[in-house]
């Protein structure tokens, strides 16, 4: 009874550190896949859009780490204000509107309105790519966000064959940051299968043209 007890101990921790290795090897592979693609300086020329990816909203108010991506990809806009802005996030429920208070936040510092379009279905950064490609036709993108979730969001992007830049948006520490390093290393593994899969996002709809005006994705 030993005997079997260690060997199946013994089986049970060469298949941990199987998984344990696969784990490490697919985060090592998207991030050294994308970590080119991150720019302090990245050129808008010939650029669909900037995408700002969605970090939640207190009230009215975005969060820090939200705040600091709309400063990032507002200071983008102010280098060349031709280009179109897309906020994509939760807009699942009635009180609870992501996308809203992000245009919001950027008519405030000076992006006009009509420039800054809404994907009121980016539940996830899958479905915010997804969409960007599908719904607003964008074929390169600069993607905004904090720099550990850039290499996810670039894998995806490349994935469904978007020509993407990335531009991280950390200027300061933020509270739970190693909970969330843990689950975005999660997240890659989820994301690296969900590209080989390419299901489609929970919505798709009509085209959304970036040469027309931001305001025809208001509610």
């Amino acid at each position: 009874m030993k005997k079997k007890i260690m060997k199946l101990l013994k089986i049970m921790i060469s298949c941990f550190c199987l998984v344990f290795f696969i784990f490490l090897c697919l985060n090592f592979y998207v991030i050294g896949r994308t970590k080119n693609q991150i720019k302090e300086n990245v050129s808008l020329e010939n650029i669909d859009a900037i995408l700002v990816l969605g970090a939640g909203i207190r009230g009215k108010n975005p969060s820090p780490m939200l705040e600091d991506r709309l400063k990032a990809a507002i200071s983008l806009y102010e280098k060349n204000n031709n280009i179109k802005i897309i906020m994509s996030g939760d807009h699942k429920r009635d009180d609870y509107n992501e996308v809203q208070v992000m245009k919001n936040y950027a008519i405030k510092n000076g992006v006009p309105s009509e420039h800054v379009f809404m994907d009121h279905a980016g539940f996830s950064s899958y479905e915010s790519l997804y969409r960007a490609k599908e719904i607003f036709g964008v074929k390169k993108i600069v993607i905004v966000t904090q720099k550990y979730h850039l290499y996810r969001a670039l894998y995806i992007a490349k994935k469904l064959g978007l020509e993407a830049y990335g531009v991280a948006s950390n200027p300061r520490n933020y509270a739970g940051q190693t909970k969330r390093e843990i689950r975005e290393s999660l997240a890659r593994i989820k994301d690296f299968f969900k590209c080989i899969l390419k299901p489609e996002p929970t919505y798709l709809g009509k085209a959304i043209s970036l040469s027309a005006s931001g305001d025809l994705t208001n509610d």
